[in-house]
C-alpha cells in the first residue's frame, strides 16, 4: 500500500510539472480552476508559517516566552497596513531580532 501511494504521489507530482510545459494543456485554464488557484498559496504557506512560529527546533510547542508569536503579530499588522511582502518580511525579522536582543 505504501509503495502504491508513493508511486501515485510521484506520478501526480510529475504530471503537475510536465503538463504545463508540454503544450498539452489549453493556453487558458477554465474559470473555476483559475478561482481555485487563488487559494493555493494560502493552503500551502499556512502550515509552514504556523509550524515555524509555534514549534521549536526540538519539536516542542512553545506558547510562553515565544518571541516568534509577537514578531508574527507585528508582521501581520504590517502586512495588512502596507500590503507589501518586503515590508512584512522586514518588520517580522527586525521585530524578532529586537525582541530576542532585549528580552
Amino acid at each position: 500500500m505504501i509503495w502504491f501511494l508513493m508511486i501515485c504521489c510521484g506520478a501526480i507530482t510529475f504530471a503537475a510539472r510536465f503538463l504545463p510545459l508540454s503544450g498539452l494543456l489549453p493556453k487558458e485554464l477554465p474559470p473555476i480552476v483559475q478561482r481555485a488557484m487563488h487559494f493555493v498559496p494560502i493552503a500551502v504557506l499556512t502550515p509552514i508559517i504556523v509550524s515555524g512560529i509555534f514549534i521549536s527546533p526540538d519539536g516542542d510547542i512553545h506558547l510562553i516566552d515565544n518571541m516568534r508569536i509577537y514578531a508574527a503579530i507585528i508582521a501581520s499588522v504590517t502586512a495588512v497596513i502596507s500590503r507589501s511582502i518586503l515590508a512584512t518580511l522586514a518588520s517580522g525579522l527586525i521585530s524578532l531580532w529586537v525582541l530576542n536582543f532585549w528580552l
